[in-house]
Order: C-alpha cells, then sequence, then structure tokens
C-alpha cells in the first residue's frame, strides 16, 4: 500500500460491505500517489505496478464481489506502458482510476490535455472503465470551476466515446463545500439536460460528497443535482474507511440527508455501474 495510507484487505472491505449490506464494489488502487510531484520516491515505478499488482491479487480473493481498477500518474512516462500491462493482466483489474489533482495536472497546460486525450484515448481501446476525480489541485491553486469543466468536456472526455468514464465526488473533491465543484458539477448537469451525447457514458459517484452536518441549502442543491443528472447515472461510494472517511454503512446513512424519496434513494442503491456488468462497460 502506499505508505501513507493504512492497510486495508479484502477480507476488512468484505466486512465492512457485508455490514452495509452492499454485494458489489469497486476498490481504486492508490498507485497514482507515487507518482505525485510533491513527492520523491525511490524505485517509483517498480512501486507503482507493486502497489497495482497488490490491488489485483486482493479482488482476486473475492471475484464476484470486487472488481479493481489500477492507478498511475497519466503525466508519467510509463503511464501507457503501466495501463497495457494492468490491461492484459489475466487478473481482475477492469479499469484505471485517475486522480488529476494529486497528479498536478493543469486544464490550461497544452501538453497536460494533450496527454490527458492520449490516456483516456488508450482506456478507450483497452476497454477499460476510467473513475477519474477531475477536481485540480486545491494546494497548487490550479484554476477549477466552470471553465475547466468546459475544457474537460469539449476537449478531454471526448477522447473516450465508448467506456464508462466516472467522475468521482459529483465531478468535486469530496466535500459538500467547494464552490469550483459545485460549478463544475453544473456544467455536466446541463449537459446531461440537455441530452448532450458526450455524456452518454459518463456516470458520477457522490462519494463522500454527503455527511452527517450538510447544511440544507447544499444538500437541496445537491439533489437537484441529482435528479437533473438522472438517478441512472449516480452511484454510492464511501472511499476507503480511513482518514476520517465514514464506513460504508455510516456513509450511507449520511447519504439520507439528502432531501430524496425513499424510491429515488432505492434506485441509487439498486444501481450496477456498467463496468461490475461483464462486457458491458465498452459499447
Amino acid at each position: 500500500m502506499a505508505d501513507s495510507l493504512p492497510i486495508i484487505t479484502a477480507a476488512d472491505l468484505i466486512k465492512l460491505l457485508d455490514d452495509a449490506k452492499i454485494q458489489r464494489a469497486v476498490v481504486l488502487s492508490c498507485a497514482y500517489m507515487y507518482g505525485s510531484p510533491s513527492r520523491t520516491v525511490e524505485n517509483e515505478y517498480e512501486k507503482v505496478k507493486a502497489e497495482n499488482d497488490w490491488v489485483n491479487q486482493q479482488v482476486g480473493l473475492y471475484p464476484h464481489r470486487l472488481t479493481g481498477f489500477c492507478g498511475f500518474n497519466p503525466l508519467k512516462d510509463y503511464a501507457l506502458e503501466e495501463m497495457a500491462r494492468c490491461a492484459n493482466d489475466k487478473g481482475v483489474c477492469t479499469g484505471i482510476k485517475l486522480h488529476i489533482g494529486n497528479s498536478a495536472i493543469d486544464y490550461h497546460n497544452a501538453q497536460h490535455k494533450a496527454r490527458l486525450r492520449e490516456v483516456l484515448a488508450a482506456a478507450n481501446a483497452h476497454k477499460m472503465a476510467i473513475v477519474l476525480h477531475m477536481r485540480a489541485s486545491i494546494s497548487r491553486k490550479f484554476a477549477y470551476g466552470k471553465h475547466e469543466a468546459e475544457i474537460f468536456l469539449n476537449e478531454i472526455l471526448p477522447a473516450a466515446p465508448n467506456v464508462t468514464v466516472q467522475l468521482a465526488h459529483l465531478a468535486g473533491a469530496g466535500s459538500w463545500d467547494d464552490p469550483p465543484s459545485a460549478e463544475a458539477l453544473q456544467v455536466f448537469v446541463n449537459a446531461c439536460a440537455k441530452g448532450d451525447k458526450r455524456m452518454k457514458h459518463a456516470i458520477f459517484d457522490v462519494t463522500t460528497v454527503v455527511t452527517p452536518d450538510i447544511p440544507p441549502d447544499h444538500a437541496e442543491r445537491i439533489a437537484r443535482a441529482i435528479r437533473t443528472i438522472g438517478l441512472k447515472k449516480v452511484f454510492y461510494g464511501s472511499d476507503a474507511a480511513a482518514g476520517g472517511n465514514l464506513p460504508p454503512k455510516e456513509g450511507w446513512a449520511a447519504f439520507h440527508k439528502l432531501p430524496l424519496t425513499e424510491k429515488e434513494f432505492r434506485t441509487i442503491a439498486n444501481n450496477i455501474p456498467p463496468y461490475l456488468h461483464p462486457y458491458r462497460h465498452f459499447g
């Protein structure tokens, strides 16, 4: 595991899922953390591979419950090599996790945008779904909001037209109190409302966006966004049960702070992302 995080094994996760009555889950590798420009890591690529292999090995212990996504910094020279290695592995990793903020990607850097398009196009060719934390770096104060979401929608997302692209944290950083993320989300809400074809395979997770202390006005805003996006495009997520994140059961209870109906909650609870349907995440 990345050395700043506690080890949560697949067996630990299964217990958490059972407690929350969740049947299946996707496990996202944190290997991209080794490639963060804020870190100096010896034998970086070897550690990236080892982390992705560990995730693959762990989810392989429960193949009917867990699916793994490998991770890497898309700006690194080894990014396409690692994607191909994961795609060609006979294990159960079926997608990739990209973290824009941790990888210090700037939506206004032409080289960064070109590289992101290249990586998404390669994932599309490998038939690998993508979970993308698209919030730009907060610590580096990179621009993020309406304009950056439009850049993503217009210039980057079209590079992966056939695979699922999951925008994590409702296109934010996992907080209800982040105005730039709310701005960015509205771009995608508007696109969904207009039936924008570029959003055909885009889905959203609500990981850590709703907490027990969420104010009513923010809860109402998120509920409106979910309804406009479409309930079938929204998926529950809880993040790792570490670092202050709520376990899945408690996170789902917090999610009920939203002013949605019980029928709407049931719809989201029963949603299954395309990459958990064999052979349905491509096409």
